[in-house]
């Protein structure tokens, strides 16, 4: 279409009359009969008016694709209006006719190489324009010589040409090298042609964001600078977008760029200007803040920021909501611009607003004073809606500069003052922010507040007030006359309202007890008994029964301490401000929404960010040349401590597992996860018939791990394979540590650690087992956090099952049923064997103990801690998230004794560097029983010596997915401490280890 009307336009230069109206105007009927003996005329002016009535009925919805031949006939012609007018036809119709289309190609080809460039240009651009795939194979030849012609403007035709060819097909543009053409032509001697190449390559790196196209060097980066100066305003667009994607080397080469572009600033056109700003605030990241160059180039970004707010609304608004952003990022720039942003009285509404918005960002010690006298007289104009937005922006300034507090309220009060209804409404919601954020300072407004309690009409104002006499209730003698009043239309109120007056009126309670149980007791009824809102109910329940079990408990909760508020609560978040910066003068930064939030179908969006800052130690790697060598931009996961609730519920699957023989196929995708409804039955095929639990996945062989959404792609040194079963190692290991060595070194003369050569010699002295360490329960989940369900629990090994020992207690008023458990992935594997076994329902304080036999054939995923496994709990309510972490000496198996030569050419084959060293402290256990102790948990003592009065034992232990650890504990007689050295080829789990060491020795 954008093709069609630049044509259109285009005729008029060629002599069209401005009587060209009178081809629209006909309404004859029979006409593409007379039409066609028209075309096929002998004379040329003939030939061309019938062409012209052709376009005018085709533009006006016509159907004159009957035409087609005898147009087609009419493009042997060297008057160029004429063919213009054709080609123009040809675009519309060669879809719906292309095995007609195809009869013109010949005079296509022809036309590619006609002495005049603007021919040659025209036909390489209809060519391109007409998406027919039997077209484009013949098209390849034309658009090869096109572009390496010598005429500029048929050069820079053909390169978009390209664009619009990779869009068709793809793998023909790539196959003919027309990429490569294309990269050739950004080092062209015509600034046009570099502009155009630049953008045909980004369009075509949009849609392959993978590819490396558009391969960014500094002699490239020269090249566009040097093409910049000399563009077209569009031209300079696409170089700076270009530019914007580039990443600098160091801060020289940064500062280099800015200077070259800082120039752009000054240009007339706006969309330059922005495309400018974007570069230099780009590449600002890098630029160390001491430099002097630094706070020159702040100086310099502000003139043209303001020089765009003197153009019509529509370009302001834009302006604007660019500048919003770049305020937030450096506010520096701006800070002296103060008076710019003060609102005129003929801007339109949407410019006012943002201006407010900025003003308040922009708000400082320094110039508060006059932003309050301004924002003082926006709140008596006309305007309802900016009314309102004044007087809010009032009380973020109180909150943000804290020196205004005081007068901001005083002004609030003047307000409050004029009596106008909506003003005094807004005062009042602003005030009770103002009291979070200055808590026991400004009370004694309280008085001035409550005497225009009757004139408050909107929900959030009511709430308001409500809070403010509830939160101050000692303060205000008639307190409980004041909430009594909202009481008698309660069910009239909103549901805010209501909630409101539910906690003011419990909190009036607490602290004047003897005087208000009777208005207590009616608000409980009416929010329980008489009330169809669920929020509204459980909270009215939650109080009932705070106060009637716990009322000291009831006062820590309702009465604690708040938080202060913060001072910005409407900032971007940062991560989404730095894309949002990398995409100022688009749509972006005037939605303030990342691409990939509004584009349809934007399967190539990349999310861009800003260069790590000078000195930050950050990669400043060209994205292109990051995301070959596979450096990726996802954040780092962050998996919750335990307590936490868990974050991502689609990396929790709550699918009852499926039977496989093979390792578990690797997901595709984050999503695919957690595609399923949680709320929904998704876990009752877990609950199935208890007698045949789901059948287990069988492991035949190491688990692959696949990796979360935001995981980053490869751990450091921590393979799958290190966590699965096979350890590998030297080859005198053969196969893994479960075999005997190969073949044995032929002496252990070099002393190890303090002599392992003995150990042949050396008696056991070990005692028999005294039964597996299990850790005491300890509360997974608070009935708090999971609507009256309280989860303690612990894990312990018996007889060689892993079982998850949990106390379910249900806290809540109503009965719970259908419960399901699900974990996430984690370091070993851990997965539920079965279903979760509650077979009656749990009733309100009653409590139910649940052992669940876990196996370890689960999906495998290195978390942080390494023992730490994140549960998902359903139940008929809702589905609870919660992170507990297993002893991982749960894991040790009951095969884990090594054989002593085994056990000495492992110690040797594992490398120093793998070996840690930890302190057991206060410990008064023997020896041999230490040795006993250990060996109920699977550390089995190998050998023992005794050096000096100091005990050495040696042990080994096997993990459920074969990594053994092998160990070496000094016992001295008299001495509490002891120290434990450990070995292992995945060094990652020797802090574990140890705390299961700590953990057996001292219970």
């Amino acid at each position: 279409m954008q093709e069609w009307a630049n044509q259109l336009c285009e005729n008029r230069q060629f002599g069209s009359k401005m009587t060209d109206s009178k081809y629209f105007t006909t309404t004859k009927k029979g006409e593409i009969f007379e039409l066609k003996a028209e075309l096929n005329s002998d004379k040329k002016e003939k030939k061309k008016e019938a062409v012209k009535k052709v376009i005018a009925s085709m533009t006006v919805g016509k159907d004159v694709s009957a035409l087609f031949p005898d147009v087609v006939n009419c493009m042997q012609t060297d008057n160029l209006e004429l063919k213009k007018l054709v080609y123009l036809y040809l675009m519309n119709y060669a879809k719906s006719q292309p095995d007609m289309a195809i009869m013109a190609v010949n005079t296509f080809v022809k036309d590619c190489e006609d002495p005049n460039p603007l021919i040659r240009a025209l036909a390489v651009r209809t060519m391109g324009c007409i998406r027919v795939d039997k077209i484009t194979e013949y098209l390849c030849e034309p658009l090869r010589k096109c572009l390496k012609d010598e005429d500029p403007y048929v050069r820079k035709t053909a390169a978009v040409c390209v664009a619009k060819l990779h869009d068709i097909n793809a793998q023909l543009v790539e196959d003919q090298g027309f990429l490569d053409t294309l990269k050739d032509l950004i080092s062209d001697s015509n600034p046009m042609v570099v502009a155009n190449a630049v953008a045909a390559l980004s369009e075509i790196a949009e849609s392959h964001p993978n590819s490396n196209l558009l391969d960014l060097n500094p002699q490239t980066i020269n090249k566009l600078l040097t093409a910049l100066n000399e563009c077209t305003e569009w031209g300079q667009i696409f170089i700076l977008d270009c530019l914007a994607n580039y990443t600098p080397r160091d801060d020289r080469e940064s500062q280099s760029i800015c200077e070259r572009v800082t120039p752009r600033l000054s240009h007339a056109n706006s969309a330059v200007v922005l495309s400018a700003v974007k570069v230099l605030m780009k590449f600002m990241e890098m630029l160390p803040k001491d430099l002097d160059y630094y706070g020159t180039l702040l100086k310099k970004l502000a003139p043209p920021l303001v020089t765009l707010l003197s153009a019509e609304p529509e370009l302001q608004y834009v302006a604007l909501r660019n500048i919003n952003l770049i305020v937030q990022r450096r506010p520096e720039i701006l800070k002296h611009e103060m008076k710019v942003f003060f609102v005129k009285y003929n801007d339109p509404i949407y410019v006012k607003l943002e201006k407010l918005d900025i003003m308040i960002r922009l708000a400082s010690q320094a110039n508060i004073a006059q932003v309050l006298a301004e924002l003082k007289e926006y709140a008596t104009e006309v305007d309802v809606d900016f009314v309102r937005k004044a007087v809010r922006a009032i009380g973020r300034c109180a909150i943000k500069v804290e020196q205004s507090a005081e007068r901001c309220v005083s002004t609030l009060l003047d307000l409050i003052q004029t009596k106008v209804n909506y003003v005094v409404q807004e005062a009042i919601v602003v005030i009770k922010d103002i009291f979070r954020k200055y808590p026991n300072k400004y009370e004694s407004v309280i008085a001035t507040l409550c005497e225009n309690l009757d004139s408050l009409d909107e929900p959030e104002a009511r709430a308001a007030m409500i809070w403010i006499v509830g939160e101050y209730a000692e303060r205000i003698d008639n307190a409980d006359e004041l909430l009594e009043s909202f009481l008698e239309g309660f069910h009239d109120e909103s549901t805010q309202v209501q909630l409101q007056l539910l906690t003011a009126i419990v909190k009036l309670f607490l602290k004047k007890p003897t005087e208000t149980q009777e208005l207590v007791q009616q608000v409980l009824s009416l929010a329980t008994q008489d009330s169809d809102n669920p929020d509204l109910r459980d909270r009215g329940y939650i109080y009932w029964r705070l106060l009637s079990t716990d009322p000291v408990a009831a006062k820590e909760v309702v009465l604690a301490e708040k938080p202060l508020i913060s001072e910005e609560t409407d900032l971007i978040e940062p991560t989404l401000l730095e894309e949002l910066i990398c995409h100022i003068g688009t749509l972006a930064s005037v939605y303030h929404k990342p691409p990939s939030a509004f584009v349809e179908g934007s399967r190539g969006v990349q999310h861009k960010r800003l260069p790590g800052s000078a000195g930050s130690g950050e990669s400043v790697e060209s994205p292109d040349t990051g995301s070959a060598a596979g450096v990726s931009d996802a954040p780092p996961a962050v998996i919750p401590s335990q307590g936490d609730l868990l974050g991502d519920l689609l990396n929790l699957d709550l699918a009852p597992p499926a039977t496989t023989t093979g390792p578990p196929p690797p997901t595709s995708s984050g999503m695919q996860m957690g595609a399923m409804d949680l709320l929904g039955g998704g876990l009752d095929s877990l609950m199935g018939d208890e007698s045949e639990p789901p059948p287990i996945p069988l492991r035949t062989d190491t688990p692959q791990s696949p990796q979360l959404p935001h995981q980053s792609p490869s751990p450091p040194d921590y393979s799958p394979t290190e966590l699965g079963g096979d350890l590998g190692g030297s080859p005198a290991m053969g196969a893994g540590f479960g075999a005997p060595p190969a073949a044995m070194p032929a002496s252990f003369n070099a002393p190890v650690s303090g002599g392992l050569d003995d150990l042949f010699d050396l008696g056991g002295g070990v005692g028999m087992p005294s039964g597996a360490y299990s850790p005491p329960k300890s509360i997974w989940l608070p009935a708090m956090k999971a609507k009256g369900l309280e989860i303690s629990g612990t894990f312990a090994r018996r007889a060689g099952v892993v079982q998850m020992e949990m106390t379910l207690t249900n806290k809540a008023m109503s009965v719970m049923t259908d419960f399901a458990i699900q974990f996430n992935r984690n370091s070993f594997g851990l997965a539920p064997a079965g279903p979760l076994q509650v077979l009656t329902p749990v009733s309100p304080n009653q409590s139910i103990e649940v052992a669940l036999p876990l196996n370890t054939v689960g999906p495998v995923m290195k978390m942080e801690p390494l023992n730490n496994l994140q549960v998902a709990v359903k139940n008929n309510i809702d589905v609870f998230y919660f992170s507990c972490q297993y002893p991982i000496s749960m894991l040790f198996v009951e095969d884990g004794k090594m054989e002593r030569q085994v056990f000495l050419a492992t110690w040797k084959d594992i490398p120093n560097d793998n070996e840690s060293q930890f302190q057991i402290k206060d410990c008064h256990l023997s020896s041999d029983a230490a040795s006993s102790k250990l060996q109920g948990s699977n550390i089995f003592t190998i050998a023992k010596r005794t050096v000096d009065g100091q005990d050495m034992l040696y042990q080994s232990t096997k993990l459920t997915n074969g990594i053994w650890v092998l160990a070496e504990l000094r016992v001295q007689a008299g001495n509490p401490n002891y120290t434990v050295s450990l070995k292992c080829r995945a060094p990652e789990v020797a802090q574990c280890v140890f705390q299961s060491y700590e953990a057996v020795l001292k219970n």
